[in-house]
């Protein structure tokens, strides 16, 4: 007889079997027909297999905006689409993933997650030469083709059996890339040839399956229970705040309770601070209020989960303060400063942000800590 905590045990058992069953469906295997879809692009079509019925070949591409290796690779898979297009052979690029399961934490190395309207901004500034699919909705279409990362190659012949699955290429760094196995690939397809590895590993950014927006509430839980401070700041003390000897890339965010627009746009101040904390980044918002405002300012913070460090001007003398973080800074909110490491100034404006410009300008200026080359992407960009 099982005793009720063998029981659970069991049952605890059966349900992670179920999850990991849930989380990663099987690959389609060689041989097999493509599967169909009906996809949304970000052209405003909606696209089906048939649509490329006339095509020599397809190629399908599972990727997706925020992974750091499905951005490296953004320039070999548009070069594949102009290098094949007119052999015969169409590149369609599918998004797989849940945006409500990617984590800010995830999103370290990316200026967009991977929304619909997301994917037609990142679509639109990289000039994608493709069609740009969204599954995130359902998932049904990447459960049928069973992805393991982004980017994952799909190589069907023109019968639509597939030939080939796996990398584009051997390395993500493109100089270090040997073998080019997806063109390989398409190369044998056209020329009616059988493919020499039909199958390689893939290696980039899990899939992020729907059961993985409990990953991304319980991390927004546990942002709202970190502590919120304010610092009182003197004129020294914005003089050190704007040589910035940290070591790493500052963002500066000068606003006030009383200013509509700096209210308004704090959030995005804070939604970039999770997402790139863990590089050598740091994100510090200044108060203009007056010191004894105090605790309205610390409410306002409080309000918005603001776990950054935050400073309030210590004295009154509002001007003076000013002028001792930026001389040339005519006294008005919100005040936004990007500074680097060197302390020279990457980025700074009066007036309301475009986020996604300073999350490229934050990317381009953070250094190459842990993934050489993404940098060199985005200065680029």
């Amino acid at each position: 007889m099982r005793t009720p905590f063998a029981h659970f045990i069991l049952l605890f058992a059966s349900g992670m079997a179920a999850l990991a069953v849930e989380e990663n469906p099987p690959t389609l295997a060689i041989g097999v027909p493509a599967p169909d879809f009906a996809l949304p692009g970000v052209d405003g079509r909606t696209y089906h297999l048939a649509d490329f019925a006339g095509s020599k070949a397809l190629v399908i591409v599972f990727t997706c905006n925020h992974c750091p290796t499905a951005q490296l690779y953004e320039g070999r898979i548009k070069q594949l689409a102009a290098d094949y297009r007119d052999r015969g052979v169409t590149l369609v690029a599918i998004q797989p993933n849940d945006p409500k399961s990617v984590r800010l934490d995830e999103m370290g190395y990316t200026d967009l997650s991977d929304s619909f309207e997301e994917m037609k901004i990142r679509a639109g500034h990289s000039h994608f030469n493709f069609p740009y699919l969204y599954d995130g909705e359902t998932q049904s279409t990447a459960r049928k083709y069973g992805p393991t990362a982004t980017p994952h190659v799909f190589v069907f012949d023109g019968e639509r059996k597939l030939r080939y699955e796996g990398r584009v290429d051997s390395s993500s760094r493109e100089a270090l890339a040997k073998k080019h196995d997806a063109r390989d690939a398409i190369d044998a397809v056209l020329a009616g040839k059988p493919v020499a590895v039909a199958k390689t590993p893939t290696f980039g950014c899990s899939i992020k399956w729907a059961a993985k927006e409990a990953g991304r509430a319980a991390e927004l839980a546990a942002i709202e229970k970190e502590p919120i401070k304010v610092e009182m700041v003197d004129a020294e003390g914005l003089k050190i705040l704007r040589k910035n000897a940290a070591g790493k890339v500052l963002l500066v965010d000068f606003w006030a309770t009383w200013c509509g627009p700096c209210v308004q746009e704090f959030p995005e101040f804070q939604t970039m601070y999770r997402m790139y904390r863990h590089r050598p980044f740091e994100l510090v918002t200044v108060s203009t209020n007056f010191p004894d405002e105090k605790k309205g300012v610390l409410a306002a913070l409080e309000q918005q989960h603001a776990s950054s460090r935050n400073l309030l001007f210590g004295t009154a003398d509002n001007y003076g303060l000013m002028a001792a973080f930026e001389p040339e800074w005519n006294a008005a909110v919100p005040y936004t400063v990007l500074i680097r490491p060197d302390g020279t100034v990457a980025f700074k404006h009066q007036g309301t942000i475009d986020p996604i410009e300073i999350r490229r300008l934050i990317l381009a200026n953070l250094p190459d800590d842990d993934y050489i080359g993404i940098r060199a992407h985005w200065s680029n960009q």
